[in-house]
């Protein structure tokens, strides 16, 4: 059966307004469980869900129980909800991904220097990355976006001490996991085909991000391009 042998005594425009933001809905559903549902019955319920709710607004609206105002508004929260938390799930699981790339950055500090940078470069970097992948693993667990690990507490409870506020630790603390990770870009390692018996020198060594891979580089930009943009938005806050 058509839509409009189905609601056929209903053919004003703000009805298949609605009508529409309810397929527009749908398709934009569809799109987000296929990109963070990888169960195929999990996003097939999903997508059941979805597109039971967007017809339950299209019959209230039918039946004149809701207005055709109110219906638009339903579907639009329902759809920034979707983004909302679409958008978590993206950022979180990119914080999962620099948090383990910073501890491995770090531990690969601390041994290549048989710990003399441990304290001022390998540990801040462990210490920042066990905390994001604590925060962001968690939240994605939970389905929270609040989480907030030992580390970034001890950078709040510094930022008390020193008079300031929360949000003064909080930027310190982005400030420094971007600087951290930018730093660890820029430390020289040792030529691939760079060999010496006793000692290496200078010219044997060169900048760590010209021996990542592209793929490698693009997820260390993207990372740190969000972690800037958290900066910025607590920055306005």
């Amino acid at each position: 059966m058509s839509q409009k042998e189905e609601y056929g005594e209903r053919l004003d425009h703000e009805f298949w307004e609605v009508n529409a933001a309810a397929s527009r809905l749908i398709g934009y559903g569809c799109g987000v469980s296929a990109r963070h549902l990888q169960d195929r019955r999990l996003r097939m319920q999903f997508n059941r869900e979805l597109a039971y709710y967007a017809r339950r607004v299209v019959d209230d609206v039918y039946e004149r129980k809701i207005s055709a105002e109110d219906g638009l508004t339903a579907l639009h929260e329902e759809k920034q909800s979707l983004k909302s938390q679409s958008s978590r799930i993206f950022t979180q699981s990119l914080g999962v991904i620099g948090g383990a790339g910073q501890v491995i950055t770090g531990v690969g500090i601390c041994y290549g220097s048989l710990g003399l940078l441990c304290a001022i470069a390998g540990g801040p970097l462990i210490a920042h990355g066990g905390n994001n992948l604590y925060e962001n693993s968690l939240g994605l667990y939970e389905g929270r976006s609040d989480v907030e690990g030992p580390v970034r507490e001890l950078y709040q409870g510094a930022s008390k001490k020193l008079g300031y506020t929360e949000r003064e630790g909080n930027l310190a603390y982005l400030a420094s996991d971007v600087l951290l990770s930018v730093g660890a870009l820029g430390r020289p390692v040792i030529k691939p085909d760079a060999w010496r018996l006793y000692k290496y020198y200078r010219f044997d060594k060169e900048m760590a991000v010209r021996q990542m891979g592209k793929g490698a580089l693009v997820v260390e930009t993207v990372v740190n391009a969000n972690t800037s943009h958290q900066f910025y938005e607590e920055l306005k806050k």
